[in-house]
């Protein structure tokens, strides 16, 4: 119980910037019209977007007028519900199910490398026997810097020089994944989305390798998001669909610099559940709707 208080303490914090719009917003005065433009104007700036905003207001506005709310610390639960709602997905991530490949996407400089050496380390100590394949080929020293992450969490991985084909590293490591005996497969991909369709060739072909060489082992796309970045995140999120089918986001560098209402728009409008969020760069953990809900207010 502890740590999990631990936990939301430091989410709170990391949503330090968000919370700060919105905590003068709930005092003991009733509900009015100038309370739903200022609370409009708060998610706006916390990076929900403008649809996200409305629809959560219109939302809000309809439980306040059923339930006959008066105040707005009452408001302030109802909101907090609605967005916990918002961003809660039933699907299981397939990874917790059994054995399952991993493919990790997202432009450089987001914390693609740290959140694999997360993951792995998250999967090591629950048991589980992940292999990394270093299949960011593209740019240069990435296979060093996941290589340091790899012996941190003490799980193998493959690599090959820099320029090799991405695919033939995926071919090679999952090889390895069989011969070591191991149960779950993350593999690092090349960031350059400028080019997509270099980038979607590329995917597709790693995605035919695993497709044919683990046909029975299920495959999760996860995209790894700076938070710092705001809107960005969600044009990143959209160009990253286009490419590839995402099946998950990993919200990384969720600090004090953060909005982390843009959680909030990538999951309302792109449907696309959040599996793990950092609040710093050594920091990784499951998203839990509930508590994102109440640090975010």
């Amino acid at each position: 119980m502890e740590q999990k208080k631990s936990w939301f303490t430091k989410l709170k914090e990391g949503l330090g910037k968000t919370n700060s719009w919105f905590a003068g917003l709930f005092g003991g005065e009733r509900i009015n019209e100038e309370f739903y433009d200022e609370l409009e104007e708060a998610m706006i700036l916390a990076d929900m977007g403008m649809e996200t905003a409305e629809k959560l207001l219109d939302e809000l506005k309809a439980v306040v007028k059923r339930d006959k709310l008066t105040a707005r610390d009452e408001a302030k639960a109802a909101l907090c519900a609605l967005i916990a709602d918002t961003v809660r997905h039933d699907t299981d991530f397939l990874a917790d199910k059994g054995p399952c490949t991993v493919l990790i996407v997202g432009v450089n400089g987001v914390g693609k490398t740290t959140t694999i050496g997360k993951i792995a380390n998250l999967y090591k100590q629950a048991g589980r026997k992940p292999m990394i394949a270093a299949a960011d080929t593209f740019r240069a020293a990435a296979a060093e810097q996941l290589g340091e992450w790899a012996v941190r969490a003490d799980c193998p991985m493959v690599r090959h020089q820099e320029g090799a084909d991405p695919a033939a590293v995926v071919f090679d490591a999952i090889a390895s994944y069989r011969s070591k005996g191991c149960d779950l497969l993350l593999v690092d991909t090349a960031g350059r989305l400028h080019n997509k369709k270099n980038l979607m060739n590329e995917l597709n072909k790693i995605r035919r390798v695993i497709a044919r060489e683990l046909p029975d082992t299920p495959c999760e796309v996860l995209l790894v998001l700076d938070a710092t970045t705001g809107q960005n995140a969600t044009a990143q999120a959209k160009a990253f669909m286009e490419v590839c089918e995402l099946t998950g986001v990993v919200l990384t560098k969720l600090d004090g610099t953060a909005k982390g209402g843009v959680t909030v728009q990538i999951h309302d409008t792109l449907n696309v559940p959040v599996r793990f969020i950092g609040e710093g760069i050594d920091d990784l953990q499951r998203f839990d709707a509930d508590e994102f809900a109440k640090a975010l207010l």
